[in-house]
């Protein structure tokens, strides 16, 4: 087949969606498919080839290996050639119209979030992953909990839409410790653990700068970090991350040697049974199809408790999925050919 993986894009998790494009582009030609790499945002502005061509071009370099700091965005916008409002750069959606597939390697706000999947839908532009209904939903934290709060152990949490004004107003009524997150971003970037007033207030003004105005303001659950992928429906093992100090943050989870992974994760088989169950319910909850990965914690009492899920999880050198599912003998280029024949199948289904 003729496959785009669709990369980069507009996102703080860009650097990522880099890595995992590069990653899938080099499997895909294993298997066999002419595979193309494309930054969703810059399009083929810098390709001089021609458009048949690129699906035979050389993978650039940029996404083997993974910066330590999230991209400046703004400095993004202003390399970019063409001045175009749109989050597609030049001739992408030209160049997926051409292909028989997209394989979508895009995190976070830009691509995971629903949009793309339901501006290709109206082109039928075929694309692997979820679609856009349940990734809009499962990219947006606060609208997650409420679905799936009735079916999951899920910590307590409030969502809400601020300004700077009422920061020390929100630091001051907020039981403690709590969790800050965005409420649409992954990666773990944006995100704290606020044991004090003083902490929650800067963790809030950090959200403000650098995020969006709305926040999640979680109870913090203290325990072991345990995630499980999802594949064509079915619950892969489960894996723990384990940190030497502080939480799983966005250099821990991209930095070779940052963390450890334990995967099958060391935990009785009865926990491993129902971790995997919350999974899938959470899975089917929300309407998603083809892949995902939901992030727990497993606490001193050996409850279980439903955190986040992800609908286009990492797949790059240090990423969880891929973990996952060689521990059940898939390698990296079998799982990229099962999310491509489950992801055919979902587009089919929905039509």
């Amino acid at each position: 087949m003729k496959i785009v993986v669709l990369a980069g894009g507009l996102s703080p998790e860009r650097n990522v969606s880099l890595s995992t494009g590069t990653m899938v582009t080099q499997a895909l030609r294993a298997l066999g498919h002419r595979a193309g790499l494309l930054d969703m945002y810059f399009g083929l502005e810098d390709y001089i080839g021609a458009p048949e061509d690129f699906f035979d071009a050389a993978v650039f370099d940029a996404g083997r290996s993974i910066r330590r700091d999230a991209p400046d965005l703004a400095q993004i916008r202003e390399s970019r050639k063409w001045q175009s409002k749109s989050m597609f750069g030049q001739g992408v959606l030209e160049l997926c119209a051409e292909a028989d597939l997209v394989f979508l390697a895009l995190h976070g706000t830009c691509g995971e979030d629903g949009r793309v999947q339901a501006a290709f839908d109206l082109l039928g532009i075929p694309y692997t992953g979820s679609g856009f209904l349940g990734s809009a939903i499962a990219m947006d934290k606060d609208l997650t909990k409420r679905m799936v709060s009735g079916i999951v152990a899920t910590p307590a949490w409030q969502a809400q839409r601020y300004g700077k004004a009422e920061i020390r107003r929100m630091a001051a009524r907020t039981r403690l410790p709590c969790v800050v997150k965005p409420v649409a971003s992954g990666s773990s970037i944006g995100v704290a653990i606020a044991r004090t007033q003083e902490e929650l207030a800067a963790a809030l003004e950090e959200n403000l700068l650098q995020e969006s105005s709305r926040v999640v303001l979680e109870q913090y659950v203290a325990g072991r970090e345990i995630q499980v992928g999802v594949l064509a429906g079915e619950a892969l093992p489960s894996i723990e991350i384990i940190t030497q100090s502080g939480f799983y943050d966005y250099n821990r989870k991209y930095q070779p040697g940052a963390a450890r992974e334990v995967c099958p994760a060391d935990i009785p088989s009865e926990t491993e049974r129902e971790v995997r169950q919350a999974a899938i319910r959470v899975y089917h909850a929300l309407g998603l199809s083809v892949y995902a990965r939901a992030d727990f914690i497993l606490d001193e009492f050996g409850d279980i408790w439903f955190l986040e899920i992800n609908t286009l999880p990492g797949m790059t050198p240090t990423s969880l999925l891929p973990q996952e599912a060689a521990a059940v003998d898939i390698d990296y280029q079998d799982l990229c050919g099962r999310i491509i024949e489950a992801s055919l199948a979902a587009r089919e289904q929905e039509r």
